[in-house]
């Protein structure tokens, strides 16, 4: 009999353990929770501290009072001018109304499906009605406002206030860049091209005018060198004229010596001539003999 009583005073014992541990919960100094009973909410906590409840019959929720960030992937918006923007971005909100909140989403998993879903089609709502030089200008903040303005009033049903909506990334989708690219640098090499069929053409018409000023200037340079030339000869031949005047002897002594100059010149180291020949008259008699001494 000692032994039952002392097995059900265990069992007591342990069920009296269980049940305060089971009445008992904790609520953080960043946390707020919500006592459900049989499915209905009977009670909000937000001040920190041991809490009691029902064991059994009452359910605790935890919300977190701290700002919650929520970064949906990225996706492929068509903006007004029919472009395609790859755009990621991301929003800050914190739970306002605990029992809102069970009421419609129940988990944080479930309320960042909705809010994705909301700051999806408000996404592509505004940005299908703007430029995409709008977002690289000065309209940008205005737009981001006016998405984050949209996904507010969407989800203050929900119990959650939207603190912040950003774009972490707005970029053309990779397709479109490489086309962008591609043609750029097809542009580009179109205009090199040009630059450098230009560039040929100018230093031809360079060439050409150096050549044509170079054979003018040859040319003008052979005139005036025949000029010169013919002027010198005629002042020469009116020299030779009047020294045939004044000493014909003399003069042809002279013209005898340009003789022996110019053949004697192209001529190699050693001439062979016979003795009597007629070339040889002056150098054996003098510019003044008939004969032989």
């Amino acid at each position: 009999m000692t032994t039952n009583v002392r097995i059900i005073a265990a069992l007591l014992a342990l069920l009296l353990f269980w049940a305060l541990g089971a009445s008992l919960y904790t609520v953080g100094e960043m946390q707020q929770a919500l006592v459900v009973r049989l499915g209905a909410p009977v009670d909000l906590v937000k001040s920190p501290g041991l809490n009691l409840k029902v064991p059994l019959i009452d359910s605790v929720f935890f919300y977190d009072t701290r700002l919650l960030t929520l970064a949906p992937p990225s996706e492929q918006v068509i903006l007004g001018d029919q472009k395609r923007l790859e755009v990621e971005t991301y929003a800050r909100y914190r739970i306002t109304d605990p029992l809102l909140f069970y009421k419609s989403v129940r988990t944080i998993d479930q309320a960042n499906a909705q809010l994705t879903q909301l700051l999806s089609s408000s996404l592509r709502r505004e940005l299908g009605q703007v430029m995409l030089k709008s977002l690289l200008s000065d309209q940008r903040p205005a737009i981001v406002q006016r998405i984050q303005n949209e996904v507010l009033d969407k989800a203050k049903p929900l119990g959650l206030e939207i603190a912040e909506v950003r774009f972490h990334r707005a970029d053309l989708p990779f397709e479109t860049s490489q086309a962008i690219y591609d043609r750029m640098k097809s542009e580009r090499q179109r205009e090199a091209k040009e630059l450098r069929a230009q560039g040929f053409e100018w230093a031809q018409q360079i060439q050409a005018k150096a050549e044509r000023e170079r054979a003018v200037l040859i040319s003008d340079a052979q005139r005036q060198s025949k000029i010169t030339r013919g002027e010198a000869d005629a002042k020469a031949n009116q020299i030779f004229a009047q020294a045939f005047g004044r000493d014909p002897q003399f003069y042809k002594f002279y013209r005898t010596l340009q003789t022996y100059r110019q053949a004697l010149a192209d001529t190699a180291p050693t001439l062979v001539l016979s003795p009597d020949t007629a070339f040889l008259k002056d150098f054996k008699f003098g510019p003044a003999g008939h004969g032989k001494p």
